[in-house]
């Protein structure tokens, strides 16, 4: 189910031209609406359901839908967010409550160099004969 913002606890970020919910949306779903400076889901339809802007929201002001099965119980899933974990609060059907804490980084930000190891790209060798996969000897021999 898609992510909403609860108006009443959201401050628009404190009035700044991105909020929070901007920036971490990977589908670019979330908008401030200027005239209220709230947030909210332009495209709810459109909403992959990956907490992403739940875990970010200062306010803990936007909350996934559960599904029917568990709404109408009083299933809840509750992130929040600290400076160095979020406590996730699931609360079940039955009423059974779990709390689990995971670290939001394990490396310092910008610590991770993605390529190390790597070799660099040879980009003569582009348009060879099965450079994608093949080697040029296992390639099928034109007009044989």
């Amino acid at each position: 189910m898609p992510s909403f913002v609860i108006q009443s606890k959201c401050d628009g970020c404190k009035g700044q031209d991105k909020t929070a919910c901007m920036y971490i949306c990977p589908n670019d779903l979330m908008k401030l609406d200027k005239q209220r400076m709230k947030g909210f889901n332009q495209e709810p339809d459109q909403c992959w359901e990956c907490y992403s802007c739940v875990k970010i929201c200062p306010q803990q002001a936007i909350e996934v839908r559960a599904y029917a099965d568990i709404v109408p119980m009083g299933g809840a899933v509750i992130p929040l967010r600290g400076s160095d974990s979020i406590m996730w609060t699931i609360q079940f059907r039955n009423g059974n409550v779990k709390r689990f804490k995971f670290p939001i980084r394990t490396t310092a930000e910008g610590s991770i160099d993605p390529y190390a190891g790597k070799p660099t790209a040879d980009l003569s060798k582009l348009n060879d004969p099965g450079f994608f996969n093949l080697a040029a000897s296992d390639l099928p021999k034109v007009g044989a």
